[in-house]
């Protein structure tokens, strides 16, 4: 692993135990390298760990070991901050995305619409988990558009699984308020709110009017 890459994961190391640390850079250094699918065993074959009798430590670094990632959120995005040009405005995109999973172990599972395989004549439905991602916008020395660099992702669960759980259910305009409270108190600063016609909503609006947020969608004439 470069030390340009060592600098940068050096800022999450406090948030992280050294062993989970340190197995953590092994998992990215793998992840870069890997071909195909990145699972964990994958990851392990293409660094040369495939026959260790220890294998599953690289397993508990994604169920068991204690991090929290609203930290890591926060460390990410003043470094993706650091990035942008002097003058040049914070836009922060928000969309949702559905991992496709599948399984009665994935209890937060729910069937929703799968844009990836939809189009406007054919809605196509999946199971999986649907989550809420902030993105900030950046403009790349080597790219005439500006890319969405993600940072921020929050589990939306299902309904259905959510009242399962005895647990109050949260709409996807519910988490979309928390995540803009909480990247406001980070920034401390007014930012720009870009989302599609599912984030045109009032209550958004208001909770965005309240920290000094300007929300960008697809509002209705009334």
């Amino acid at each position: 692993m470069t030390a340009d890459i060592l600098a940068v994961l050096s800022s999450f190391a406090p948030e992280f135990s050294q062993p989970t640390f340190k197995n953590i850079q092994i998992l990215l250094n793998g992840a870069i390298v890997c071909r195909g699918a990145r699972r964990i065993s994958s990851i392990l074959r293409v660094m040369g760990l495939s026959f260790g009798s220890n294998f599953s430590k690289y397993h508990r670094v994604l169920n068991r070991a204690h991090w929290n990632s609203l930290a890591l959120a926060k460390i990410l995005l003043g470094l993706l901050i650091a990035l942008l040009p002097e003058k040049f405005p914070i836009l922060i995109a928000i969309d949702e995305t559905l991992e496709r999973r599948k399984g009665k172990k994935i209890k937060a599972k729910g069937l929703y619409r799968d844009a990836v395989r939809s189009s406007h004549s054919n809605v196509v439905t999946s199971f999986g988990l649907k989550w809420e991602c902030m993105s900030l916008i950046v403009p790349l020395p080597w790219c005439k558009r500006p890319w969405a660099l993600p940072f921020f992702s929050v589990l939306a669960p299902s309904k259905k699984s959510n009242e399962k759980a005895g647990i109050r259910h949260k709409t996807s305009l519910d988490w979309a308020r928390q995540m803009v409270k909480a990247v406001s108190r980070w920034l401390k600063r007014p930012f720009i709110l870009l989302g599609d016609g599912a984030y045109a909503c009032m209550d958004l609006a208001i909770a965005c009017v309240k920290r000094e947020v300007a929300l960008i969608s697809r509002l209705r004439l009334d």
